[in-house]
């Protein structure tokens, strides 16, 4: 039988050693001393704790905060069944942290052979439901397969198991199973068209989903439109996330991230009235600002034009966010994106403003400020120029009053053509002038 939706051996690669869809650490060391690895790995469970960790220890600079991370990996992937994993964070470790955290070839020999001995069963029970045709059996037989595949790191496989069991789904609860189960292995791979996909095939079933797998569907969707820097239907999708999320999907996200990612996207892509009437304003996603206070202040500085303070936090916070496997790529696009909305938001008011000023509210020099100013007036942003000389940005505004007898001539424009048509029309009608569909022909 086919599989829909293959996965590309690259990926399956990818995620063998726990960093399913992350990019390779090839970018510069991240330092971030203030990390707290133990408190950030605790949000977390399953193999995304795994793959977080990992990608700490890649990205870090800081060799303590490296080992720490590593350590904590080696012991979670004792927990789990993925031998090729303990061999690489082994490998990466290197001896550093004593004996005691190297290779345990005993405990590879053992997993190995249980999990053959395992496989094989499950194989021979799906064979026999198959073999009598029961459709609820066959079901949970590839559910069973796929999740041994899962625990043995085996992302692939795992995939096209779950995907298998779309066949033999006979309620909207297995398929909604079917569809979360996708989504998780999907996310791990870094397939977000399958992420985005399956999320629209769970919503669109026919019963009322619990609130829980909702919220679930809702995060999980924002993640794939991040990864796709589709950042405003992102922003959207993590605002709508409902509270009962919870710790509910730490195998995937933390509520704390939904509140960081959403905020942040929402600073780069929404307009004032969408950022208060959708996130400061918004009961639900104030629960999880309350999670994190530094980006629930800095979505307050931005709309009270603080800009000094909420780029201020911002830059605090990026030493940490580049430590995250979902956002580290897109944090250099969402600072700039955000520090020109403010910048935007600075000159719109007034008809000139003087660059010493704005400098100091922006605590950055006149000449960063004015290359800054000048990109976003070519690229029609702003509309002003600048006096280089007297360090001052003169607004062009637009001819309201000229705008204004533009739009009332050509309305009236448009009111005579209507008039002329309608005379027409009526004089048409009343001289009988109307062409008549012809009767059929006859033979």
């Amino acid at each position: 039988m086919d599989v829909e939706g293959e996965v590309p051996a690259a990926a399956a690669a990818a995620a063998a050693n726990g960093l399913g869809g992350a990019e390779e650490a090839s970018a510069a060391p991240v330092s971030a001393e203030q990390l707290d690895v133990e408190a950030y790995a605790a949000q977390y469970s399953g193999r995304t704790r795994l793959a977080r960790l990992l990608f700490i220890a890649d990205r870090c600079g800081v060799e303590a905060m490296q080992l720490e991370a590593l350590r904590m990996a080696y012991d979670e992937i004792k927990r789990w069944e993925d031998v090729q994993l303990h061999r690489d964070v082994a490998a990466k470790i290197g001896g550093r942290l004593g004996p005691r955290f190297g290779l345990d070839q005993a405990w590879v020999d053992t997993v190995t052979r249980r999990a053959d001995q395992r496989k094989e069963k499950l194989e021979n029970e799906l064979n026999g439901y198959r073999t009598n045709l029961i459709k609820e059996s066959i079901r949970m037989g590839y559910n069973d397969i796929g999740d041994f595949f899962y625990a043995h790191g085996q992302l692939s496989d795992a995939f096209k198991s779950y995907i298998r069991t779309r066949d033999y789904c006979t309620t909207s609860k297995h398929i909604v199973q079917m569809c979360m189960n996708v989504i998780l292995v999907s996310i791990e791979l870094g397939q977000y068209a399958h992420v985005s996909n399956y999320v629209s095939k769970a919503e669109q079933t026919p019963d009322s989903l619990d609130p829980i797998i909702v919220a679930k569907l809702k995060a999980a969707a924002g993640l794939a439109n991040l990864e796709t820097k589709k950042y405003k239907l992102a922003a959207r999708k993590f605002v709508e996330t409902g509270i009962e999320l919870g710790n509910n999907y730490s195998e995937v996200i933390a509520p704390q991230d939904v509140a960081v990612y959403g905020a942040l996207c929402a600073l780069a892509s929404f307009d004032r009235s969408d950022l208060k009437s959708k996130v400061i304003d918004n009961i639900n996603f104030r629960n999880f600002l309350e999670l994190v206070p530094e980006v629930r202040e800095l979505v307050n500085d931005f709309y009270a034009s603080r800009y000094g303070s909420c780029l201020g936090h911002l830059e605090k916070l990026k030493p940490n966010l580049l430590l995250d496997i979902h956002l580290h790529e897109h944090v250099e696009t969402l600072y700039m994106d955000i520090r020109h909305k403010a910048i935007i938001q600075y000159t719109l008011p007034f008809i000139s403003v003087d660059l010493n000023t704005m400098a100091t509210a922006f605590k950055t020099s006149v000449t960063m400020l004015e290359k800054e100013l000048a990109a976003l007036i070519t690229e029609n942003k702003i509309q002003a120029r600048i006096d280089s000389h007297n360090k001052i940005l003169y607004a062009r505004h637009a001819d309201q009053r000229n705008a204004t007898f533009q739009r009332v001539l050509q309305t009236g424009n448009g009111f005579e053509r209507d008039v002329k048509s309608m005379l027409l029309r009526a004089n048409l009608l009343k001289h009988d002038y109307i062409q008549k569909t012809s009767g059929p022909r006859k033979m």
